[in-house]
C-alpha cells in the first residue's frame, strides 16, 4: 500500500476532527475523500503531508513512518492545498524554476521537468505572464504543475476543482484522472458529482469518522455509498 493509516485521531480542545480512522490507498488509485465541510478531510491531508501532527495513530507513506521520517514522506508526496499558495508576482516559469530548484532539481533536468509541467497542465501560452494575472482555473493548473515538478510517488489535492468555470472542471479533472493512471491521488470534495467524475473509489468522512468507502462503480449504481452520503447531507 502506498498510503497507510491506522486509527488515526486528532483533538484540537474539546473536538475531534478525527476520530479512530483506518485507510489505505495503492498506486494507479485516486480515493475521494467525501464528506461536508468541516469533515476532517483537510485535517487528514495535512497529517499525511506532514504539516501537522495527530494525537494518535499511525500513518506510513510507501513504508516511510510520519513521525520518524517526514522528510522521506515530504519528498515523495506533491501536495496542493485548499488555498492554492502562489507567489503572484512570479512568473509562471519562473515560478515552477523556482520550486524545481527547491527539490534539487537542476540544469537539463529542471528545464526538462519545466516544459513538461507546463506541456501538461495545458500552460503553454500562460508560461510568460506573472501568477497574479491569471484567471482561477490558469492558477489552479500553476499549482498542479508545483505539486507534480518533482514526479511524486503520491499527490495530495485538497478540493482541487473550487471556484471553477465549466471547461476549466473538465480539463482539470481530465489532467487529474490522467495522473491517477501512475500514482497514487487522494482528492477531497464535497461534491458527489466530482468522486463520479474523477475517482475510482470513495470514502465519506463526516465528523471525523469514516462512515463509508466504496468503489465508485457501487456508487453509480446506488450502492450503500450514496445512500450514506444523502443521509448526511440531509443532516447538514
Amino acid at each position: 500500500m502506498t498510503i497507510e493509516i491506522k486509527n488515526l485521531t486528532k483533538i484540537y480542545g474539546s473536538q475531534k476532527a478525527l476520530n479512530d480512522v483506518s485507510l489505505t490507498a495503492s498506486q494507479g488509485e485516486i480515493v475521494g475523500l467525501l464528506g461536508p465541510n468541516g469533515a476532517g478531510k483537510s485535517t487528514m491531508m495535512k497529517i499525511i503531508t506532514c504539516f501537522i501532527p495527530p494525537t494518535s495513530g499511525e500513518v506510513k507513506v510507501c513504508g516511510f513512518d510520519i513521525f520518524e521520517q517526514p522528510m522521506q514522506i515530504r519528498s515523495l508526496i506533491g501536495y496542493l492545498p485548499e488555498q492554492n499558495p502562489l507567489y503572484l508576482d512570479l512568473y509562471v516559469r519562473e515560478s515552477l524554476e523556482f520550486i524545481a530548484g527547491l527539490h534539487h532539481i537542476k540544469g537539463k533536468e529542471k528545464k526538462q521537468r519545466v516544459e513538461r509541467m507546463v506541456e501538461l497542465v495545458g500552460l503553454t501560452k500562460e508560461v510568460n505572464k506573472k501568477i497574479g494575472a491569471l484567471s482561477k482555473g490558469y492558477r489552479q493548473r500553476v499549482g498542479l504543475a508545483q505539486a507534480m515538478i518533482h514526479n511524486p510517488k503520491v499527490l495530495i489535492l485538497d478540493e482541487p476543482t473550487t471556484g471553477l468555470d465549466p471547461n476549466q472542471l473538465v480539463e482539470i479533472r481530465q489532467i487529474i484522472k490522467q495522473m491517477g493512471e501512475e500514482k497514487t491521488v487522494l482528492l477531497s470534495t464535497h461534491i458527489m458529482q466530482e468522486v463520479e467524475a474523477v475517482c475510482t473509489r470513495a470514502v465519506i468522512i463526516n465528523n471525523g469518522r469514516l462512515v463509508a468507502d466504496d468503489t465508485v462503480e457501487h456508487l453509480a449504481s446506488g450502492g450503500s455509498l450514496e445512500k450514506t452520503f444523502r443521509q448526511i447531507t440531509l443532516m447538514q
